[in-house]
């Protein structure tokens, strides 16, 4: 008997490869792709978000994820997605060895702010050996260093109104014909402030590596690898996710992919 391998990506694309099933089966009740007010894809949206909220519930808001020892810690942390970015800024950048090297914070705050690399090293710092799980279907632990987003966040003092933080990158992760596709995702406002996500500047005690995110790549412990981004450059406060690349919080939610990524 053969076997079945299903990794987290297949199981992320599932729900849409079923609904194109059924459309190629000529149920046109579930012809939704493409149409956002579909009442399908609302019934999947709806689910996402039922999905989100118990998660919330039964983990808490300031539940840690588990960290581990540095015996665990038994190869390179692997690099994934973009591992190289051609942008013209991030080129420049590393040319100059990041000194150029600036950190947003904007939008729905009372004070924008920005950081130098050099800044956010010197800041209060944090570790944590943690585990990444890819939606590919591997997982990797490595230790992780940098500066606590919270106390950045505080200090451009965030507007009531604010429900989302948007992750702006450096990294072009896919080339069309009408020009680069630039990687984002957000998260709610819970995981910004919770304390193991760090915008992390080291890795294993290294500076933090080209192929994984130099110079600053955010750490969300307690979600799924594409809700951590690489090469970050910009941190947007909002009350909307919709006016953002397809409207659904990131570049791989936009395809399909659960917004909350929890683990």
């Amino acid at each position: 008997m053969s076997g079945i391998q299903l990794t987290r990506r297949g199981l992320l694309g599932l729900g849409a490869t079923a609904a194109s099933s059924l459309i190629l089966a000529g149920c046109d009740q579930f012809d939704f792709v493409g149409e956002r007010d579909g009442q399908v894809r609302k019934i999947l949206e709806q689910a996402n978000v039922m999905t989100y909220q118990v998660q919330r519930r039964l983990i808490g808001a300031q539940t840690l994820a588990r960290e581990y020892s540095a015996s665990e810690i038994r190869q390179g942390q692997r690099p994934n997605g973009s591992t190289d970015p051609t942008t013209p800024d991030y080129l420049a950048l590393k040319a100059n060895n990041f000194a150029d090297y600036k950190l947003k914070v904007t939008g729905m705050v009372e004070q924008e702010v920005s950081f130098s690399l050099d800044e956010l090293r010197n800041m209060p710092a944090r570790s944590q050996i943690t585990r990444h799980d890819c939606v590919e279907g591997w997982s990797c632990i490595a230790k992780w260093t940098g500066t606590p987003l919270g106390p950045i966040l505080d200090m451009a003092r965030v507007k009531p109104q604010a429900r989302f933080a948007v992750y702006h990158c450096y990294d072009n992760i896919q080339k069309t014909l009408s020009g680069d596709i630039i990687y984002y995702t957000s998260s709610d406002l819970i995981d910004a402030y919770h304390p193991q996500s760090i915008l992390s500047y080291g890795l294993n005690d290294q500076v933090l590596p080209v192929a994984n995110g130099a110079p600053i790549r955010l750490r969300i412990e307690r979600a799924l690898g594409y809700k951590q981004p690489k090469y970050l450059h910009t941190i947007e406060l909002v009350d909307d996710l919709s006016p953002f690349g397809k409207g659904k919080g990131g570049y791989w939610e936009d395809t399909g992919y659960d917004w909350y990524g929890g683990i």
